[in-house]
């Protein structure tokens, strides 16, 4: 293992010192227990938004932390969920009175966890919804999962939520704002290496030279299929061809029902792509594969759209989920309404992610 750290213990840790030291005018740290918030914050009369999950996915969450988006973000040990006692200090930190929105993705120590820092929050008097993001269309269920996994689109929902959040949305309305957008995104991933975490030191998983991993997870869990190596033409036309020939897809998550005082099933339904559509197209670096590469997943990708009728309005190409130094990428499809467009190009300034200011 070849990695500029000094001991795997302190991994976590010292990044997110680099991060506070860095960025010191937009986010501060809280050591014990962990999260990263914005300098600013309680910013009254806000509802505030805040997400977390494992580390080694940077610069998800902590990157984004910051005007326009997150108020705070609770970072776990590597591929590890954060622990309840973070999300509802964090919670206490960004409170403004206006309430919190907790944005989750569909793993199961990260749902659990959520669920009970949202039932410690509002035991102190803070009111707390948590929306649920589940858009690998690859597996429906995984070693991590009931249903689907959460990836691209929690980024995406970060986004448009934290810009309603800053002109004023209430609690429910970025709730709403936030289930809609799960609704319409989808997303899949491939890989074409492993990566090493630093706790172990030793890859994951084994490919070979002459093999991806098509619909592989962010933590690196397996994915649909084990595959001889393709061209990137290729790859991207499997990909892509997965996210606009999803069919539509009923399934039950739970949400906080704020007249029951309990939590609940909620049936959701998503609809599949059609011709005429508006997407936000995002081309996603796992963590090693460059840029100069991603644009040919991106070109081919515009291609399909087009010729499938689909019209690419906003895109986002980058390494903005990653795993550690995995060699691959994922595309995410977004369809797009007037509000969700207006709210994507609101101002944002985190130390990851900077436009319209």
């Amino acid at each position: 293992m070849k990695k500029l750290i000094n001991k795997p213990e302190d991994f976590v840790r010292e990044s997110l010192e680099g991060m506070a030291v860095a960025h010191s005018d937009l986010i501060k740290l809280n050591y014990d227990p962990a999260f990263v918030y914005r300098a600013d914050a309680p910013i009254q009369g806000k509802v505030a938004i805040i997400s977390g999950g494992g580390s080694g996915h940077e610069p998800m969450h902590a990157g984004f932390v910051g005007k326009g988006m997150l108020d705070a973000a609770c970072p776990g040990e590597v591929f590890t969920s954060p622990t309840p006692d973070q999300m509802l200090e964090a919670a206490k930190q960004v409170d403004g009175g206006s309430g919190i929105l907790y944005i989750v993705k569909n793993y199961s120590g990260d749902v659990m966890n959520f669920e009970m820092a949202t039932e410690l929050a509002r035991g102190e008097g803070i009111r707390v919804l948590n929306i649920l993001i589940d858009d690998d269309v690859a597996v429906k269920d995984s070693l991590y999962t009931q249903g689907r996994r959460g990836v691209g689109t929690t980024i995406l929902a970060e986004k448009i939520c934290g810009a309603a959040a800053e002109v004023g949305y209430d609690l429910p309305q970025i709730a709403n704002l936030c289930r809609r957008v799960n609704l319409n995104g989808r997303s899949m991933g491939i890989a074409l290496t492993s990566c090493t975490v630093p706790a172990n030191g030793t890859p994951t998983f084994e490919l070979s030279d002459r093999e991806i991993e098509l619909g592989i997870g962010i933590h690196g869990e397996p994915g649909i299929e084990r595959t001889a190596i393709k061209s990137v033409d290729e790859i991207t036309e499997i990909l892509t061809r997965s996210l606009i020939e999803d069919t539509e897809y009923s399934r039950t998550l739970r949400e906080w029902d704020e007249d029951k005082g309990e939590w609940v099933d909620v049936e959701l339904i998503n609809l599949p792509f059609a011709k005429g559509d508006r997407l936000l197209a995002f081309v996603n670096s796992m963590g090693g594969t460059p840029v100069s590469e991603l644009y040919i997943v991106y070109r081919k990708l515009a291609q399909i759209c087009e010729q499938q009728g689909l019209q690419i309005v906003r895109n986002l190409i980058g390494p903005y989920i990653t795993s550690l130094e995995m060699q691959g990428c994922s595309i995410t499809l977004l369809k797009l309404d007037d509000e969700m467009i207006r709210l994507w190009d609101a101002p944002v300034k985190t130390p990851s992610w900077r436009w319209g200011i």
